[in-house]
């Protein structure tokens, strides 16, 4: 019998897998309990694809010999392959009790926690492997990976540094490793990593698409255009390659292809491609229903809700309705403007209120003024995505508002986990989130009228007058630069429009140049761009025959007071589409200057709209392009009329709506007591409307 056995051995060794099966049978015909035989059989099974007689094999040497860590070992490996994950694990965690110093098991058993996203547990099963064989690569590799899931970004690159220091040409470590960096912010150093990989293997489409990802990450949009474009050639199909090429070239203001690249996005999206973000498609597109396909693909792929929700249904009992603000911007980002005067005026004897932030604080005048207006403040930076939803469950909190959606630095993974009972999208991001988890969407009648909201995922709720709030408190710096310091024309007419410039569309920008040429001596003051930008934008300009000393580009100025100063020292601001003003719209505004704009079809192209109409200015809301550009020419070429329009908004300025900053927080936590009666109830979430207040 041993002979038979030995030459089964030799012949599998030498490659003869067929006849090494036919020996070890006649080995276990011979003795069916024979546990070399049965062990060797199964392991040939397992190489060569065939999982259920590998298992069954194994199972059977398993119980000749229950101290054969092997054997069990063996079969969990072949369940994993055949995903009985729960007999995988079991099996695993047997042959770690029967030799605790076997370091694979704990890196397999790591592997199955990784699949089922237990990744605190599957850290663990990885240390205990380094701690048996710290020369582990796959260990380490796969080590990084999970601190990556925990948001443990620095830890993460550590541990690819260890695969990458035993083998300097582990393609996916630096491919990893690249990922991590990123979230670090860390740019550069990505940028090298995976472009390192891609000299190891120039097949690997996603180091090249790594790199494009670290260009576009550091807003290097114009050497981002150039990789996304290369990823592309390589793979036409490659995820959201397409959208961020888009982007990249609508940030530089590169409209060659704009159109084409339209029409190409809204028809991957109708197929349920992954084309694009979100962000990206509200730049691009003005369909409700495209906006809400790019929504709900992107929440499924990147943050699908969690299979066990942290609240489980368990009613909370505390006097007052407790509301949780979620972003990274309370340092002094304009959703932190915006709201700081709401968050001031909340009624502290019905709610309590907790920022929780996504950054440290930078010490800042608008930081510290937050964090004076909040009952507490915490910070989750460090926090993983689960572990900053656990916070937010032990704190009980009632009503977590998400005030960042798909914006940068976002974390819609924290929501995902559904840590609270009413969850809310509000202000961040203009559309829907596109997830089941989020239960409401504040806006109001104008940026989304009842008839679209079959185009959200969220239940609609209207408050009574524009869902974007003003501050009154705002100050305004009282010396204003003169237009020569400024660098514009002393007595030409000048329009302005401080909107980013993937706002900008060649659409709205052919208008502004036929303005440019109408009115003599005029000039159009943007703010400061890329230098890709500036260079599209005047050439464009050239091909109007506008000199491009008549486009102005203003420097940034961080002082809030300063910046409002500024910009009331032009005559008209000129709102964009698909992607109106919001922030900068409302800033025109209160430094007294009106605004122009044109009524879109989704919600970012109808915020100026529904700002206007709050400020009692529809008159300044344009229903078609040639309206928009026929009111601009008379308000350019009539004086008295644009006198006229910022007297009005002058007077309605200390009484309109969009600067009531204490009605506006009535209305809002009108609409919070709702959703929380709703949910006390046993109600599920559904569309309403806050009625008007005095």
């Amino acid at each position: 019998m041993r002979e038979l056995l030995q030459k089964a051995m030799l012949a599998q060794n030498a490659g003869n897998l067929a006849e090494a099966a036919r020996l070890y049978g006649d080995v276990l015909n011979a003795d069916p309990r024979n546990f070399d035989a049965l062990l060797s059989l199964s392991l040939l099974n397992f190489r060569t694809a065939r999982f259920d007689e590998a298992e069954r094999l194994a199972g059977e040497a398993a119980r000749v010999n229950r101290r054969s860590a092997e054997a069990v070992f063996i079969r969990g490996c072949a369940l994993q392959r055949l995903t009985r994950n729960a007999d995988a694990l079991a099996c695993f965690e047997t042959a770690i009790a029967i030799r605790p110093a076997f370091a694979e098991a704990p890196v397999n058993r790591g592997a199955l926690l990784i699949a089922e996203k237990r990744f605190a547990d599957a850290l663990k099963c990885l240390d205990q492997a380094l701690t048996i064989n710290p020369a582990m690569l796959e260990a380490w590799n796969n080590r990084g990976n999970v601190l990556s899931e925990l948001g443990r970004y620095q830890d993460a690159v550590l541990s690819y540094d260890k695969v990458i220091a035993a083998r300097p040409d582990a393609v996916e470590a630096l491919i990893n490793r690249g990922t991590a960096l990123i979230a670090l912010h860390r740019f550069d150093d990505a940028r090298v990593s995976y472009e390192r990989a891609s000299r190891l293997d120039p097949s690997r489409a996603d180091a090249i698409a790594g790199r494009a990802n670290a260009l576009f990450e550091a807003k290097d949009y114009e050497h981002a255009v150039e990789a996304y474009a290369e990823v592309l050639q390589r793979d036409p199909a490659y995820d959201f390659a397409r959208g961020n090429l888009a982007f990249s070239r609508l940030y530089c203001c590169d409209w060659t292809s704009l159109a084409a690249e339209r029409v190409v996005i809204a028809r991957d999206l109708q197929a349920e491609k992954r084309v694009a973000s979100p962000f990206q498609a509200i730049a691009l597109l003005d369909s409700p229903a495209d906006l809400k396909r790019c929504a709900t693909i992107w929440s499924m792929t990147k943050y699908p809700s969690a299979p066990a929700a942290l609240w489980r249904g368990e009613p909370y009992d505390h006097a007052k309705i407790r509301v949780a603000y979620l972003s990274a911007d309370f340092n002094g980002h304009a959703v932190a403007t915006l709201m700081a005067g709401v968050w001031e005026r909340h009624d502290k004897s019905r709610f309590e209120t907790t920022a929780v932030s996504y950054v440290d604080s930078n010490g800042s005048a608008m930081r510290q003024r937050v964090e004076r207006a909040f009952d507490r403040v915490i910070d989750v930076a460090g926090k993983s995505d689960a572990e900053a939803a656990a916070v937010i469950r032990r704190m009980q909190i009632d009503i977590v508002i998400d005030l960042m959606g798909f914006t940068g630095d976002c974390r819609p993974g924290i929501l995902a986990q559904r840590p609270a009972p009413v969850q809310v999208n509000f202000l961040g991001f203009p559309g829907t989130m596109g997830a089941p988890h989020i239960d409401y969407v504040i806006a109001d009648p104008i940026v989304v009228p009842d008839e679209d909201r079959q185009h959200y995922c969220e239940s609609v709720v209207h408050l009574p007058d524009s869902y974007l709030p003003g501050d009154s408190a705002r100050r305004i710096a009282e010396q204003k630069p003169s237009r020569a310091e400024a660098g514009l024309p002393e007595h030409g007419f000048v329009f302005c429009s401080f909107n980013n410039s993937y706002k900008l569309s060649p659409e709205v920008f052919d208008v502004w140049m036929r303005l440019l040429n109408a009115i003599e001596g005029s000039a159009l003051w943007l703010p400061q761009m890329k230098a890709a930008s500036v260079r599209n934008l005047r050439r464009e300009a050239g091909k109007h025959g506008v000199s491009e000393q008549r486009l102005v580009f203003a420097p940034f100025v961080a002082d809030d007071e300063d910046h409002l100063a500024r910009v009331g020292i032009a005559d008209l601001f000129l709102d964009t589409l698909p992607y109106n003003a919001h922030s900068t719209a409302v800033d025109a505004l209160w430094a007294g200057v009106p605004v122009l704009t044109m009524r879109g079809n989704a919600f970012a192209g109808r915020v100026a709209s529904s700002v206007l109409n709050a400020a009692h200015l529809p008159e300044l809301i344009a229903d078609s392009l040639a309206d928009y550009e026929n009111l601009a020419l008379r308000l350019a070429r009539e004086s008295h009329t644009l006198a006229a329009i910022k007297a009005k908004l002058a007077r309605n300025r200390e009484t309109s709506v969009l600067f009531d900053t204490a009605r506006y927080t009535r209305g809002l936590e009108a609409a919070y007591t709702h959703m929380w009666q709703r949910h006390r109830n046993g109600e599920p979430p559904a569309h309403f409307a806050v009625p008007s207040t005095p």
